[in-house]
């Protein structure tokens, strides 16, 4: 089986598709990824196919074959076909495209505390005004904290 991503006017991935290995396959009975983009194109009129890997993640086959593509994308991906890549949309203005995984970079690196107590997650988001990671205790909302890089923890925001 191999997998397709519709393109958009826009370069957003619309939506990904399966398509049988028999329908993607040239007159020597090869894979090739121009018949099964004419195929998609013939059942649903639209031209603009490209072929992903279902494994590809980061830049990583996860079954250790060779990575395609990057990243196996989802709705709203991005497709570059300058850097044959798939990716997210940028999530922040200060976030920056790491070109050997094609996955956003904050410029903090994530925390790596992520829990609390008795191995409760705290709920972790990026605060783009103050470039920094912050955190809310899931039993206790109202607390909130900031990442401290220099100490590796977390600190008490006082509202």
């Amino acid at each position: 089986m191999a997998h397709y991503a519709k393109i958009g006017l826009d370069l957003r991935v619309m939506t990904v598709v399966v398509v049988a290995d028999v329908n993607c396959q040239n007159a020597n009975g090869v894979e090739d990824e121009e018949v099964g983009r004419q195929f998609l194109e013939q059942c649903f009129g639209w031209p603009n196919w490209v072929k992903c890997s279902y494994n590809t993640y980061q830049g990583i086959h996860r079954e250790g074959g060779t990575p395609f593509r990057k990243n196996f994308p989802g709705v709203g991906f991005i497709w570059d076909s300058n850097r044959n890549a798939f990716y997210h949309p940028k999530p922040h203005d200060s976030w920056v495209l790491n070109e050997d995984t094609c996955t956003w970079e904050s410029p903090i690196v994530y925390p790596s505390v992520t829990t609390y107590g008795d191995n409760h997650p705290y709920d972790i988001s990026w605060d783009e005004n103050n470039l920094r990671w912050i955190a809310k205790d899931h039993n206790v909302p109202q607390n909130s904290f900031r990442w401290d890089v220099d100490t590796t923890s977390w600190v008490a925001i006082q509202l």
